[in-house]
């Protein structure tokens, strides 16, 4: 498994937009990859369950990956975190 943290920098936090655009994104690994916040975890893939985590600007999550291509999977991520969020 691989994680990284990331604070989210986006004033609307992890809105409808980028939440779409991340679950879509998350589809593109074949590993598991989750999203915590405060002891919370979702898998990425699901976008109501991203939602629920209410992640506001300057929150921080852990973004780990599980599976055969997880590095892949979690630099991929956090790309596009720095890019949307």
């Amino acid at each position: 498994m691989t994680n990284f943290e990331y604070t989210v920098k986006d004033e609307l936090g992890i809105h409808a937009r980028p939440a779409g655009l991340l679950v879509k994104a998350a589809k593109n690994y074949n590993s598991k990859i989750t999203l915590t916040k405060d002891g919370k975890t979702v898998e990425a893939t699901k976008l109501m369950a991203v939602m629920s985590l209410g992640v506001k600007c300057g929150q921080t999550v852990v973004v780990a990956a599980e599976g055969e291509d997880a590095e892949a999977a979690c630099a991929g991520i956090k790309e596009f975190f720095e890019n949307n969020l």
